[in-house]
């Protein structure tokens, strides 16, 4: 019991790893407890379970994984976590002994968010006994908690030796100038600190390493065995931008087969190559050689920290290094690159789309077309007045409404007209009578009188009968009514005069468009277009320029516009009336795509700052 005692002591100021230390604890844990194996729990808090994380000794691993241990010690251990030690007898069964317990202590381990627990497998315990074994486990309890908080202390202390390491190399490196001085230092620096009889630094020149130096030795030949040899080992490294160690460690994919000949033919029996990385790019290799122990993962680590920070400095000094003319060729190469390369792929389309649409701006053509709006006109309208005064008395057509020939459009009251027919005949008959009269008794003065009265009683009688033939107003021709409507209007007086309708004739239509005078220019006769309705502006229909007035009329809204007549070139439809409306497009030829977006600006320009 005093050597569990002096090793438990022991393993308070332990300062190996992990690996070691938990078989070492499980051990004398054991024996502690006088049981049989122990099992090392850690809760997967996901999957809800107790996993096994170590068995001590690895023999017993049958036992405790069997079927009938595993639910017993998922339950002690879940038992142990809520008060930290419970035990469980086992059922005896083939291969666990009649009197075999499970006796689980929960561990203080140090670790934010890891439970672990231990459990013990004792054959031949009492009540008594496991009550004991469980107070010594409790007082062993807090040994990992112990371990951890020291494992914490060295790596931070480790931290910052390699920190501080670090900031000393980069103290020897910014103190010189020149870039084989600097590699000089590096590796030097690195061979003394890491206890590496051999420290050589690479850098990648025109797609092959290149090795710059060599720790202890100011001078070598680049052709000898050991240079060439090396620089495959370190393109290997730098191939796979990853730390290769040789011997290879358990579990690496690395391929290490160019190390391991280097280290063959050396006769090196450690070795660790780390790429020096720049700007997130291998630019070169550090190789360094052991003959008595391996690089440790710390030590990789404080290499990797010194490679980080030197990678700077040492390709600053390589390129300032360099002629002139090496130097303008690699900054124009990086550039070229940068600008070629498979970077930035976005903002390189935007440039090369800001790129196009400049040269389509000022280099490209588009067809161009001038723009007015339209009203649809017909040659032959016919403007239906009143030939006399009276009253409406029936309207049968609307505006829009197509018409026939002879159709009836609209109806006068004749009630007054009648009578006045009634009362020329009855004035006819009556001085035809007088003046039949008057010759039979020779009064030739009379008769003619009579004969007088009775002509302008005809004429009476034949202008009443003219106004009712026209009381009835028709439709001239085929066509449509454009003005006109009496519908609300039954009953009203007319005067003579009055236009009741205008028909227009719808096979002789037209369009006339209001052309600004600032566009004028680019029109002529026989020029094609387009016009769309406002009405159904997703039909366009072609038209052609016919002619173009002379004199242009004064609008308050657009200003002077010329009337540009045009024909329909399609033929009509059956829904168009003359008074329509819409915008039309005419063709004025190719112009400059820069020309069209901005000559209004440009003319508006040129008329207010022009002197």
């Amino acid at each position: 019991m005093e050597a569990v005692i002096d090793g438990l002591l022991q393993l308070r100021h332990f300062t190996g790893p992990q690996e070691r230390f938990w078989p070492a604890f499980l051990e004398r844990a054991t024996s502690l407890a006088a049981a049989r194996f122990a099992v090392l729990l850690v809760q997967d808090a996901a999957a809800g379970v107790w996993a096994q994380k170590s068995i001590w000794p690895v023999k017993e691993r049958p036992v405790a994984e069997a079927p009938e241990v595993g639910p017993s010690m998922q339950r002690v251990a879940e038992d142990a976590h809520g008060r930290q030690c419970a035990w469980e007898r086992l059922r005896a069964r083939p291969g666990i002994a009649a009197d075999a317990a499970l006796l689980a202590v929960r561990l203080e381990s140090g670790e934010p968010g890891g439970v672990q627990v231990v459990a013990f497998y004792l054959e031949g315990a009492s009540e008594e006994m496991l009550q004991e074994s469980a107070a010594r486990l409790k007082l062993a309890a807090d040994i990992p908690a112990i371990y951890q908080s020291g494992h914490v202390a060295r790596e931070i202390m480790g931290d910052m030796l390699q920190f501080s390491e670090a900031l000393d190399l980069m103290v020897l490196l910014n103190a010189e100038k020149r870039y084989l001085a600097a590699a000089m230092t590096f590796v030097n620096e690195i061979a003394s600190r890491y206890r590496c009889p051999r420290a050589s630094l690479g850098w990648l020149d025109a797609g092959y390493v290149r090795l710059q130096a060599i720790s202890h030795m100011e001078r070598f030949e680049k052709k000898m065995t050991i240079v060439q040899t090396l620089e495959t080992a370190m393109e290997e490294a730098l191939d796979q931008d990853e730390e290769i160690l040789w011997p290879q460690s358990e579990g690496s994919t690395a391929v290490v087969r160019d190390h391991e000949a280097f280290a063959r033919e050396q006769g090196a029996r450690f070795m660790v190559s780390l790429p020096v990385r720049l700007d997130d790019a291998p630019t070169g290799v550090l190789t360094c050689e052991r003959s008595e122990e391996p690089f440790s993962a710390g030590e990789v680590r404080g290499l990797r920290v010194l490679c980080d920070q030197a990678a700077r400095r040492l390709g600053d000094l390589k390129e300032r290094d360099r002629w002139f003319g090496a130097r303008l060729a690699a900054a124009t190469r990086r550039k070229a690159s940068a600008l070629f390369g498979v970077e930035h792929t976005f903002a390189k389309l935007m440039g090369l789309l800001l790129c196009g649409v400049l040269a389509f701006l000022l280099f490209g053509t588009l067809p161009y077309r001038v723009e007015a709006p339209f009203i649809l006109r017909s040659d032959d309208v016919r403007y239906l007045p009143a030939l006399f005064k009276g009253y409406i008395e029936e309207v049968h057509v609307k505006i829009g409404d197509a018409v026939s020939a002879r159709d009836l459009l609209l109806s006068l009251d004749t009630r007054d007209l009648l009578l006045e027919e009634s009362a020329a005949i009855a004035n006819r008959v009556r001085y035809s009578r007088e003046a039949e009269k008057a010759r039979a008794e020779n009064a030739l003065a009379e008769m003619k009188i009579a004969l007088a009265l009775a002509d302008q009683a005809k004429a009476r009688l034949d202008l009443v009968r003219y106004q009712l033939g026209r009381a009835e107003v028709r439709a001239p021709f085929d066509g449509v009514v454009v003005e006109g409507d009496f519908e609300e209007l039954l009953g009203a007086p007319v005067e003579k005069g009055d236009v009741f309708f205008k028909v227009a004739r719808m096979e002789r239509m037209y369009v006339e468009l209001a052309v600004s005078e600032r566009d004028i220019h680019e029109l002529a006769p026989g020029a094609f277009g387009e016009m769309a309705f406002v009405s159904q502006p997703e039909l366009s229909f072609p038209i052609e320029v016919t002619r173009i007035d002379p004199v242009a009329i004064a609008k308050e809204e657009a200003g002077n516009v010329f009337m540009v007549r045009c024909l329909l070139s399609g033929g009509t439809a059956d829904w168009w009336r003359p008074g329509m409306s819409g915008i039309a497009k005419v063709a004025a030829g190719r112009r400059n795509v820069l020309w069209i977006l901005t000559h209004r600006t440009v003319d508006f320009l040129r008329l207010r700052l022009w002197w």
